[in-house]
């Protein structure tokens, strides 16, 4: 298989039952400053503005972001890179841990963002966070919002998630829904966006956890979402080449992997999007160390490809393609941000190839329509790296069968029309959905001025 697991349809009952969180128990929050002192936007007005139109990001990750937030127990704490922790625990709960059955005692805290108004009304919504779970803790991310007609959402659970996978599962929750809209896995959707019911607005609701009496704490450094309203097209107009340029960026084959770890989604087979992520992670100057790779065993090469399948795997989807999953991998590493977010056109993914930036896209199709390939896909991540002369698109793809192959170049005008359309025909004729031009940035917190230029841009501060 030469993509990630479709997006899974089950969801247990005892999942349902465990959706319920501490935070819904929370005491009262406050914020801790004025509204005045809390920016809810990103830069609108300079070289550094976001385009308008399709896309919002809004991401939470300065000390100023943390203290804005209604807090139930947690602390903002500057710094270098300021982010959020547990401070004095405002309850304790009990959670049964649906993928293993385990109930154990947790103490908890809550930091509730601001009321975030999009620029665009959006039908899907996309978080993701960059945070440290050392054992004994993790965290819980939530989306609630306000719907055009007035009305609002519940609180829908985004991922529970931790660094380590001794604790809990890492795991997604599917099924949630109003009958208005649905959560899959890690994307919020309006289900029927012909009636015109769009999201306006949104809050975001993290929940610290950690073992009672430890004194433990998770560290967020950064929560968000991407908001978006993509038209239905199956075809998109094409881009005028704009930049000759490639970044030298590791290769490696998933297919190295295959049958390796089968637990993890049957191995390397369906890992496309964390080997992809791995790659991005190394070109950035970062990879596991030895002791963290002690537990794969020595004959398999690139062991830090089934690192990142390990640790990206959602117990829930039972695959390592959740894309916020993939983020918060690779914000693990030292000094490391990530996001998924979607670009609007390939003259976005030039700026930020521009500036030695490199991307992670999702996209789907069938064999014929991606010449060179030899392969169509439900679904599957590949790692842009640059553009030729000509404009063509070259890509880091994961599917290919050795590492050395990796490096495949893609015609300009196929690539962008599979990447960005949100509809196509598969094999059987059928009309089935493309996603719309998402991708995964990852970028050192220290950006260069360019790199933050080109992520100031796209409302990625």
């Amino acid at each position: 298989m030469t993509s990630s697991t479709p997006r899974r349809t089950v969801l247990a009952a005892a999942l349902a039952a465990a959706a319920g969180t501490a935070a819904s128990a929370a005491p009262a929050a406050a914020s801790d400053c004025s509204p005045a002192d809390c920016p809810d936007a990103a830069p609108t007005d300079g070289d550094d503005a976001p385009a308008t139109g399709l896309v919002d990001n809004r991401f939470w990750s300065s000390y100023t972001d943390w203290r804005c937030g209604a807090s139930a127990g947690t602390q903002a704490v500057a710094g270098h890179r300021p982010g959020l922790v547990l401070d004095t625990a405002a309850g304790r709960v009990e959670h049964t841990d649906p993928h293993t059955g385990r109930t154990a005692t947790w103490e908890y805290a809550v930091w509730t963002s601001p009321v975030h108004t999009a620029t665009v009304p959006a039908t899907e919504v996309i978080a993701s966070w960059n945070a440290h779970t050392p054992p004994g803790t993790w965290l819980q991310v939530e989306l609630s919002g306000a719907y055009s007609d007035g009305t609002a959402t519940p609180w829908y659970v985004m991922g529970r998630w931790a660094s380590g996978d001794d604790d809990i599962r890492r795991t997604s929750v599917d099924d949630q829904s109003d009958g208005r809209s649905t959560v899959w896995t890690d994307t919020f959707a309006i289900d029927d966006t012909a009636s015109g019911l769009r999201l306006l607005s949104y809050r975001l609701r993290l929940t610290l956890y950690r073992t009672p009496d430890s004194g433990l704490t998770p560290t967020v450094w950064r929560v968000g979402a991407m908001a978006s309203d993509v038209p239905d097209r199956f075809t998109v107009p094409a881009s005028t080449p704009g930049l000759s340029r490639e970044l030298i960026v590791p290769r490696y084959s998933q297919n190295t992997h295959v049958g390796q770890y089968p637990e993890y989604d049957n191995g390397g087979e369906a890992w496309c999007s964390p080997t992809s992520s791995q790659m991005i992670v190394e070109y950035w100057g970062r990879r596991p160390s030895a002791d963290d790779l002690a537990w794969v065993d020595p004959a398999f090469a690139d062991p830090q490809v089934c690192h990142a399948a390990r640790f990206t795997y959602d117990h829930q989807y039972q695959g390592c393609g959740n894309w916020p999953f993939n983020a918060a991998y690779a914000a693990t590493y030292p000094d490391m941000n990530a996001v998924v977010t979607r670009l609007r056109s390939l003259t976005e993914l030039e700026s930020l190839i521009r500036a030695g930036i490199p991307a992670i896209t999702s996209q789907s199709f069938r064999k014929e329509e991606l010449t060179g390939a030899g392969y169509g896909t439900s679904g599957h991540l590949m790692t842009v790296i640059g553009f030729t002369p000509d404009g063509d698109v070259i890509a880091n793809d994961p599917a290919s069968p050795t590492n050395p192959a990796v490096r495949r170049v893609y015609r300009r005008r196929e690539w962008e029309n599979i990447w960005l359309r949100t509809k196509r025909y598969n094999a059987s004729g059928k009309v089935v959905s493309g996603t719309g031009g998402v991708c995964y940035l990852y970028f050192p917190d220290r950006p260069s001025a360019a790199q933050r230029k080109a992520l100031g841009a796209l409302g990625i501060g």
